[in-house]
């Protein structure tokens, strides 16, 4: 899979091993996360989703049983579950499509272990209250703000980790839809957090002003 990301032009040929020809792909996994060719993050997004639920199914057993308590349930469910659902979660530039299928399926992991469906009509905030999960958009926000705060205090000779730019980095933008980049999914959580920026070099400070309670 070749990546063509940078203003760099390169020749489309073929890649033979041992005079076998190397079949080209859209997609790649690399160490747990889909790499597209085209920069985008639905697949690797669909990919930590099905983590997440392969997960659920190993513990089905203790989630489905209504002897556990619930907040031992949700407990469960912020240390095993939700990692898997975001992991690498912190270089994502997410939109909103991405956002709602995320948290679509921590929705549902939810409502299911507490017993209830969308016709009981009980609202997310009480089943959050329950068993004391917050919402995934704002960790997925706390994620990516706590590497960009790692990004922000690193030493200028030490190494950028792959899907995070540099300054100065330039971004190809293809034909159609502008995709949102890395950087300017950041600034748009310190716009919707109303954290300064500065901030991020007192580390105390700026995991505290980043923290996301559980309920």
């Amino acid at each position: 899979m070749m990546c063509d990301f940078s203003l760099t032009r390169h020749e489309d040929g073929d890649v033979s091993l041992e005079g076998q020809v190397v079949a080209k792909k859209d997609t790649f996994r690399y160490i747990g996360s889909m790499l597209q060719k085209d920069g985008d993050i639905d697949e690797n997004v669909r990919h930590r989703i099905s983590a997440g639920w392969l997960k659920w199914r190993q513990a089905s057993g203790v989630l489905c049983d209504k002897m556990v308590p619930q907040r031992l349930k949700g407990k469960f469910y912020r240390t095993v579950i939700r990692p898997a659902m975001l992991y690498g979660a912190e270089c994502w530039p997410t939109e909103r499509r991405h956002v709602q299928h995320l948290s679509v399926a921590e929705m549902r992991m939810l409502r299911w272990f507490c017993g209830h469906t969308r016709r009981d009509r009980v609202r997310n905030e009480e089943i959050r209250d329950r068993v004391g999960v917050a919402p995934i958009e704002e960790k997925l926000i706390q994620h990516r703000l706590r590497w960009f705060g790692h990004v922000q205090r690193r030493p200028p000779e030490a190494p950028v980790r792959s899907g995070v730019l540099k300054r100065g980095d330039n971004v190809k933008r293809g034909r159609g839809r502008l995709r949102l980049t890395w950087d300017e999914t950041v600034k748009r959580d310190f716009k919707r957090w109303n954290i300064a920026k500065e901030l991020t070099m007192d580390r105390s400070a700026w995991r505290l002003a980043i923290n996301v309670p559980e309920p």
